[in-house]
């Protein structure tokens, strides 16, 4: 007896995250990615979008860091 797979459940893509404020690394994976999202080069949109997503931020606890 032969039976089938179930069907494949795909979830929807992740939101482009926005950029940390203040930081210039953010800023710029940010502006990259606008521009390879005009130039129809999703690659490298997703690519900017998970470099920014992923970029390291320090949490502030209260005072200065």
């Amino acid at each position: 007896m032969t039976t089938m797979d179930p069907p494949v459940t795909l979830e929807l893509p992740l939101a482009p995250p926005a950029p940390a404020p203040g930081c210039g690394v953010c800023g710029a994976l940010a502006r990259q990615r606008a521009q390879a999202v005009d130039e129809a080069d999703l690659s490298r949109a997703t690519d900017c979008s998970v470099e920014i997503r992923n970029h390291p931020h320090p949490q502030r606890r209260g005072g200065r860091s």
